[in-house]
């Protein structure tokens, strides 16, 4: 079984026991989340569930860790003009390990 969730604005496939990296929450290591903005469930028979089913979909993930991605260079350049800038950038991110699917 799997799902598709939203979370800081982006869709993201889960299944349980999977770790996935979301954009920063308010949330202490170890703490459990409640996700309800479940788009999508696939159950393992096949098919989708409906609207009907899926207003009770939620996923439970336990969080595993808050940290800072690797720094992305960003150059800008311009030719002829003398103009170069370098500067660099971290996004924080929470870490998710997906427990359940519940629907």
């Amino acid at each position: 079984m799997h799902a598709i969730i939203e979370a800081g604005g982006k869709q993201y496939r889960v299944a349980p026991g999977e770790v996935i990296r979301v954009e920063k929450m308010d949330a202490e290591k170890g703490a459990s989340l409640e996700m309800p903005s479940v788009l999508a469930v696939f159950p393992d028979e096949g098919g989708v569930l409906t609207n009907d089913q899926l207003a009770n979909a939620k996923v439970v993930a336990t969080v595993t860790g808050q940290d800072r991605a690797k720094k992305v260079i960003v150059f800008k350049f311009k030719r002829k003009k003398q103009y170069k800038r370098t500067i660099g950038h971290r996004q924080h991110y929470t870490e998710l390990r997906v427990n359940e699917i519940v629907v």
